[in-house]
């Protein structure tokens, strides 16, 4: 019988782009990338005209960032968008990172960053009226500090990732008046915690 090879997940990227319209009509592009063993995200950035040029850019702070915490990883998912040029690509090969492409329209091919990309949109970008890409900015560093800080994830074995969380975990069923709730955005985020 044939053996399944391990998954190499502990090292994989993915990468990609979505959008959100504000309430003057004004279409934004944010740019992120999500590892797949800890299911840390990475804003890369916000920009209203999304360039090759800004693409490399950002890989370019990404591939710096990476090699100056000496986190290393082996491929980088990402689809075939035209923003994605071979100087992008060049990035990320020259740290020894290869990139890896989905096929034509198949999403599940990285389901990881769809998935946050739909829980983003659930969870935060469609219950907000965003109105500039400032304000986007803003909205997007909150969610993500609240989706690496104080989610758990079962592809992690519903384990917290931040290493300053407090390590009192909330015991099923806990008394309520001990509880604190840690808002943010005006409470459409909220983390709860044993209080001291």
């Amino acid at each position: 019988m044939a053996q399944v090879p391990t998954c190499p997940g502990r090292r994989l990227l993915a990468i990609d782009f979505f959008h959100v319209d504000t309430i003057s009509l004004k279409r934004l592009y944010a740019a992120f990338v999500i590892e797949h063993r800890t299911r840390r995200v990475h804003l890369l950035g916000v920009t209203d005209h999304p360039t090759g040029a800004w693409a490399t850019q950002i890989a370019r702070d990404l591939a710096s960032d990476l090699v100056d915490t000496g986190r290393r990883f082996t491929h980088l998912i990402r689809d075939r968008d035209t923003k994605f040029t071979e100087a992008f690509d060049a990035v990320f090969t020259s740290i020894g990172i290869h990139r890896v492409l989905t096929a034509p329209q198949a999403p599940r091919m990285n389901a990881l960053a769809e998935r946050w990309i739909g829980s983003l949109r659930r969870e935060c970008t469609d219950r907000l009226l965003i109105t500039s890409g400032r304000h986007l900015q803003h909205v997007l560093d909150n969610y993500v500090e609240h989706h690496n800080a104080n989610r758990s994830h079962q592809g992690n074995d519903m384990k917290l990732r931040a290493p300053d969380d407090s390590p009192d975990v909330i015991p099923w069923p806990a008394p309520t008046d001990q509880i604190k709730r840690t808002r943010r955005l005006a409470g459409l985020l909220n983390h709860y915690q044993r209080a001291a």
